[in-house]
């Protein structure tokens, strides 16, 4: 069984490491490719007229070209998808969905739209008053614009029937992660932190039903696997992206298991489905809708995230919380001090660790992550 679990992890691990291979596959069978941004790009409207979508989510290494259109203090995701796209690593996309949810991404999308006039750039405007009935039916027309925009790119209209299909084989891929994400928590003597990054991140870049196919695959393995006492400690991790397999072999060194996520690259976009048994712009407006504790949406509860991170590490077993803030991201920096209280409250130990697509050396945060295990184990 074990060989069975490790033949396919390496195949995620090839889809994930390389991406322009997966580009170059989908356009050989004669498909055209839409890049997706982040965040809650709806990749059902893609996949309903017969494109593939593929995740943008920028790449390890510093820009350059870049640098012309963004002060010093963007992020490195932004900056680093306007540096693969003006260094012509995009340029086999037949579009590219550029979502607005922040005030990095919002500016981005013009500097986008200016500098790459080869490549069409749909705009995407989520409204923050998302839950009322006129935020929903806002959604549901901004999808409907960009449906009309991917039937011209793609040349073919998407039926009723095809945007109810992708909803369906979309909904079955985002069931398939929560479930790898819930039993690689529970086996992470047999899937290991960079593993468990690869099978995730490999979802953006290969076609829906073909990941989700490997994925029940290796579900059913780990599922029938037994039992096995982890020697180390058991964290839930948070933030943007966490994919660098040099921080992540970091965890794996030092025994550092995440059996949960609050990642934005990871799990917070797959908490909620789509409605299978209505009109499906409808269930797709309402699916954004529904979607909570992320610190890029406007939270009418107030403050709702930092019980949620609480009641994830309750529900994982976890010990400890380990945040990997993303260098000059203001919402995530502007919501972590009620995040930190609120884990202080409920006694539960925090790390905080900087990242972004430019740190090459990660010894300080070996040091820091050393010292929280040892203070996790203290306490178990």
């Amino acid at each position: 069984m074990s060989n069975k679990i490790e033949n396919l992890l390496n195949r995620f691990a090839e889809a994930a490491e390389q991406p322009k291979r997966q580009l170059d596959a989908h356009i050989a069978a004669g498909k055209k490719v839409i890049g997706c941004y982040p965040y809650y790009a709806p990749e059902e409207l893609v996949h309903a007229t017969g494109m593939v979508p593929m995740g943008l989510w920028g790449k390890p290494g510093s820009p350059n070209k870049a640098k012309e259109y963004f002060a010093s203090f963007y992020c490195s995701l932004v900056q680093m998808n306007l540096e693969m796209a003006l260094s012509g690593e995009l340029d086999q996309l037949s579009g590219v969905i550029h979502s607005t949810l922040c005030d990095t991404l919002r500016p981005g999308s013009q500097n986008f739209r200016i500098a790459i006039e080869q490549i069409p750039m749909i705009f995407l405007a989520h409204p923050q008053n998302r839950k009322p009935d006129y935020g929903k039916e806002y959604t549901r027309v901004i999808y409907t614009k960009i449906l009309n925009q991917l039937e011209d790119i793609a040349g073919r209209k998407a039926s009723p029937e095809d945007l109810a299909k992708a909803i369906r084989v979309f909904n079955r891929s985002r069931k398939a992660r929560r479930e790898f994400v819930k039993l690689a928590g529970q086996h992470p003597e047999l899937v290991t932190a960079v593993q468990r990054s690869q099978v995730l991140k490999s979802t953006f870049f290969m076609e829906k039903s073909e990941h989700t196919a490997w994925l029940e695959e290796l579900n059913q393995l780990l599922a029938a696997a037994p039992a096995v006492d982890w020697p180390g400690v058991k964290i839930v991790t948070s933030g943007i992206i966490a994919d660098s397999p040099e921080l992540l072999g970091i965890f794996d060194d030092l025994k550092i298991a995440i059996v949960a996520d609050d990642i934005a690259h990871e799990s917070r976009a797959i908490r909620i489905d789509a409605a299978e048994d209505k009109d499906p712009m409808e269930a797709l407006a309402e699916q954004f809708a529904e979607q909570d504790q992320d610190p890029l949406l406007y939270d009418p509860a107030i403050n709702s995230r930092p019980p949620h991170i609480v009641e994830m590490v309750r529900q994982s077993g976890a010990q400890g919380v380990v945040v990997l803030m993303m260098t000059f991201c203001d919402p995530e920096e502007m919501e972590y001090p009620s995040l930190m209280k609120g884990l202080k409250e409920a006694n539960i130990p925090l790390l905080k660790i900087g990242y972004d697509h430019q740190i090459k050396d990660f010894g300080q945060a070996r040091t820091s992550l050393e010292a929280f295990a040892d203070v996790l184990s203290m306490r178990a």
